[in-house]
């Protein structure tokens, strides 16, 4: 046994947990890098639709003033959240508005639209239905015919 070895320990071993730890750190940066690129690019998804949604609101209020001042409002609204209009649509009063947000290397573009809702069908009763009458005292239910 040579003076540099200790008891034990088998020849050629010295140093291997060094190895190993930096070997798991490496692993762990890159792991945990990993977990800020993805959050990042979900902060910027997330700002880029809230800005979509604001500007497309903004722009359908706008939008019995015409499709250049619907647009122009939209771009506003786009700009106080931090992001850009890529592109801006009216139709009667219906707005449609992608909009872009940078937030650090990604830059994801979100389309919203957004007007009143559509008008919907006939309303059709579902299950019998009681005829219109005086309302009964409590306790007392009324026969379905």
């Amino acid at each position: 046994m040579s003076s540099r070895e200790r008891p034990g320990e088998r020849p050629g071993e010295r140093g291997s947990a060094t190895v190993l730890t930096a070997v798991a750190v490496t692993v762990l940066c890159a792991v945990f890098a990993a977990a800020l690129a993805l959050g990042q690019a979900v902060a910027a998804r997330h700002r880029a639709a809230a800005a979509a949604d604001l500007a497309a609101l903004a722009a359908a209020d706008r939008a019995l003033h015409g499709a250049s001042a619907a647009c122009a409002v939209a771009a506003r609204t786009a700009r106080a959240q931090g992001a850009a209009v890529v592109r801006c649509a009216v139709r009667g009063e219906v707005a449609d508005v992608t909009a872009r947000a940078r937030f650090g290397p990604y830059a994801p573009a979100i389309r919203a639209r957004a007007g009143p809702a559509a008008p919907m069908g006939p309303v059709v009763p579902v299950g019998p239905v009681l005829p219109a009458g005086p309302l009964l005292p409590r306790g007392r239910a009324a026969a379905v015919p």
